[in-house]
This record gives C-alpha cells, structure tokens and sequence, in this order.
C-alpha cells in the first residue's frame, strides 16, 4: 500500500497578499492602489482562491465595496499568518549569512508597557543594531487578537485566559503592594494589613482582570474596599494618590517614587501573603520561529527574572 501524496498547492502566495490587501481596503480598487497592480489581476486572483477552494470569501456590495464572509475572516488570518512565514524565509536566509536584521512587532499589557518595555526593547535593539522593533500597547485582550491576527510576533503580559493557539511562558512574578502619598498617615508605616486599609479611601485601577484581582484581595479576608475613584491609567492612579485622593493597590512598581506631577508616593508592604501574578511572553503556538524571535525570547528570560525586572523596583 502505497503512501499518500500531499495534496498539490494550486494557489500562489501572491494571489493570498491580494486577498490580504483586498480584505483590508474593503475594495479591489483600493487593494490595486496599495500594491500598484491593475484591478482585474486582483479580481482574477480572488475568483481563482474562491474557486480552488469552493468557498466564498467575499461578499459584494454593489457601490459598497466588498466584505469579508465568514470564511474569509478566517482565510485573511491563515493568509497573514503564511504570508509572514513566507517573508521569514527571507529573513531566514538573510540571517544565517548576517547579522539579525528586520523588524519585529512587540505587543505589551499597557500597565507593563511604560515601564518594562523601553529598557528591555532598546537593550536588545542595541545588541543587535540591524534590528528594529515595533512596540503594541494594549490590553490582554488586544495582545491575543493582534497575536491570533498575525499583527505582532511576541506578547509581554500577565498569565491570564488565552485560547488554545496562544503558549505563554512564565518569567517572573509580581506580588500586590500598596500606594500612598508620601503625606499620608499610612507612608510611616513599612508594612500595612487588608483589614488597615479596608475603610480606607481606595482608588482602583479600573482595567479588566486587574480591579477584579485587586478587589479579590480583600473579599479572600472577608472584606470590602471603600472605593472612592476609579481610572483605567496607571499613571492617573498614581498621580490622583499623590494628590491624596487614597491609596491603591497595584502589582507593578516603577523605579521612580514620585507621580506624574512630581508629588512624591511610598510603596509598602501588604502583611497579609496574597497570590503574585506571573507575568511572561506569549507567543502563537505550533509555528516555526524565525531567528529574530528566538533570540527575543531568550533576550526577554535572561532580562526578566525572578531577581530583576526592567524599570521595576525591587521588593
């Protein structure tokens, strides 16, 4: 029994970058505008992929442009995603007689954004001069879409909820402190307790995943914050508590000990042992990494430690 072959591929990666190109202008004459090629040659490319594949990717809109079908969402992400990989054997090749060199888009969780990625980013830039990255900040939530979407090669953010396709890889740990202004009755104080600062006006950064966090801090002691203001911005937090709007409670700590206004913050310690959150790189799962990414990576394990974090105080 003879074993079987693997099906011949009848379309071109050519005709996927017209796809890619028509997906994201909406219309043929705006993919042909972008990649200066006639419109019939990206029409002919779309008809050839929906006939191979017996799917409609496109759904015409008369004076409207075209949209992407259910399938075509899915056929643009695979495109994008091969598209890249077609472009790494460039990078692949360039990189086994050379230096690294291109770009490489980095995604951040915008907590951690200001404060790790500058100094962890320009240090790998400067190891490596023909390297250029390009930094994403956003949400958890924006991290996995653009990861999924092709749009970034390596997120930096919190072990939290992914889907299968994503693998994340642990680097360190951030344990929960809180923050007071350097006027505050609570800055004598070099550890303070849960149940100290329960009745305490407390102002929460509102941003998913971390308020619910921090609220569960004190609901695990049976207690409840006394909530007086809210912000998803990490610096407006800081800076409404050097204002002496209350304390909060954060897990990253920058270096500096002074807001964004220049009113001085102190740090302290919770006495109480709560659950540290794991901060690390994800990456998409089951794709073969081109030589820039691998060494990010290990860029990123031996730059984020359990001992030293970029732009981050210890403690």
């Amino acid at each position: 029994m003879t074993a079987s072959r693997p099906p011949r591929l009848r379309y071109t990666l050519r005709q996927l970058e017209y796809l890619v190109a028509v997906g994201e202008a909406g219309t043929i004459a705006g993919a042909a505008h972008r990649l200066n090629v006639s419109s019939p040659s990206i029409s002919a490319a779309i008809s050839q992929l929906e006939a191979e594949f017996g799917v409609q990717l496109f759904v015409r809109k008369p004076a409207h442009g075209l949209s992407l079908s259910a399938a075509g969402r899915l056929f643009l992400n695979e495109a994008r995603l091969l598209l890249r990989q077609g472009h790494n054997l460039y990078n692949v090749a360039h990189e086994l007689q050379y230096e690294l060199s291109g770009t490489l888009s980095v995604g951040c969780m915008v907590t951690l954004a200001p404060v790790i990625a500058p100094e962890l980013c320009k240090s790998f830039m400067d190891a490596h001069p023909g390297v250029r990255i390009e930094l994403h900040e956003g949400s958890h939530e924006d991290l996995l879409r653009k990861l999924s979407s092709v749009e970034i090669d390596i997120a930096l953010s919190y072990d939290l909820a992914r889907p299968d396709n994503v693998a994340f890889e642990p680097l360190s740990e951030l344990t929960p402190h809180a923050v007071v202004s350097a006027r505050s009755p609570l800055a004598r104080h070099d550890t303070v307790s849960l149940k100290q600062l329960a009745d305490e006006p407390m102002v929460l950064l509102d941003l998913p995943y971390s308020a619910q966090y921090f609220i569960s801090l004190f609901e695990a002691q049976g207690l409840k914050p006394n909530v007086v203001a809210r912000s998803g911005n990490q610096d407006v937090i800081r800076t409404m508590v050097a204002n002496d709007y209350g304390y909060t409670i954060l897990a990253v700590r920058p270096r500096s000990t002074v807001a964004m206004d220049g009113r001085e913050l102190k740090t302290i310690r919770l006495a109480e042992q709560h659950t540290p959150t794991r901060i690390g790189v994800m990456t998409l799962a089951g794709t073969v990494k081109p030589r820039m990414l691998l060494a990010f990576e290990e860029h990123c394990r031996k730059t984020i430690t359990h001992d030293t974090i970029p732009g981050m105080a210890k403690g």
